[in-house]
């Protein structure tokens, strides 16, 4: 008789898959949920971020509105509210990674650090809680835009479109925000980098002008812009009759690409901030 166990007792105390899933998401939501139990905390956040996207909307839309052919023959005002939603989302996610620095000052993030949840989950929490902050942003653009008259789509496929970018351009930039974080690990160093970053990647994307209008080399720093993508996604989402220049395949999939290669290396440059 062999002395070999058999297989089936061999695997008996190896973890099922799906337990491993579960528990991994578990440790995301919990991430994300302490993120966002700030937010129902202190709600004048959404209030404030609403001032911005009015501004544009209503200030620079309706002027840049009487300037011909900006628009491929459009209205302004419908062209421009997808990139102003795609801003607000910018903005809020690019200044996420100060949270990350100011859990260190306090010692939160050394007690993520000790936990047994994966880096990378503990990254993907901070993105899904940044994503929930953007798609309350989408809420506040989408009022904003029916008062102005602008054709939006409330078709259900369209709208749950909207939100899946939202979700991903959001995860995106905060990532991208915490690996600024990770690099330069002071508050002060990083509100300076984040100003300085957060308008060339707004003015180097179709969110305000189309492309076709940019010089050659405008148009290939364009092309590598994530931002770009979600627009043009949001574009053709958002607006009734809304049309791509790349695809709605083409854009989810640059922008998933780009977001799981910086949780990748979030992931990795993480545990540095508490050194």
């Amino acid at each position: 008789m062999s002395d070999r166990p058999a297989p089936a007792l061999a695997s008996i105390h190896e973890p099922a898959p799906l337990s491993l899933i579960t528990g991994y998401c578990t440790q995301i939501y919990a991430v994300a949920d302490a993120e966002i139990q700030k937010l129902r905390h202190d709600p004048s956040e959404l209030l404030t971020r609403a001032l911005q996207p009015a501004i544009w909307l209503l200030l620079f839309g309706q002027v840049m509105a009487q300037v011909r052919g900006i628009a491929d023959g459009g209205r302004y005002l419908d062209f421009l509210a997808p990139g102003i939603l795609a801003q607000s989302v910018l903005f809020a996610a690019i200044f996420y990674g100060i949270a990350a620095i100011w859990e260190r000052d306090l010692g939160v993030l050394h007690r993520f650090m000790v936990s047994p949840a994966p880096r990378s989950a503990l990254v993907l929490g901070k993105a899904a809680s940044s994503a929930v902050r953007g798609l309350s942003q989408a809420v506040i653009v989408y009022g904003l835009a029916v008062l102005i008259g602008i054709d939006v789509s409330f078709r259900p496929a369209h709208i749950l479109g909207v939100a899946i970018f939202i979700a991903i351009g959001s995860a995106l930039f905060s990532t991208f925000s915490l690996i600024i974080a990770c690099i330069v690990k002071t508050r002060e160093r990083f509100m300076g980098i984040g100003q300085v970053l957060t308008m060339p990647i707004f003015f180097a994307s179709n969110a305000i002008y189309p492309i076709e209008l940019m010089p050659p080399w405008l148009k290939t720093i364009s092309s590598a812009n994530p931002l770009t993508y979600e627009v043009d996604g949001l574009r053709a989402l958002m607006l009734t009759g809304g049309t791509t220049k790349y695809g709605l395949g083409f854009d989810a999939a640059v922008l998933i690409a780009v977001t799981a290669l910086l949780v990748g290396i979030a992931a990795r440059m993480y545990p540095r901030l508490t050194s």
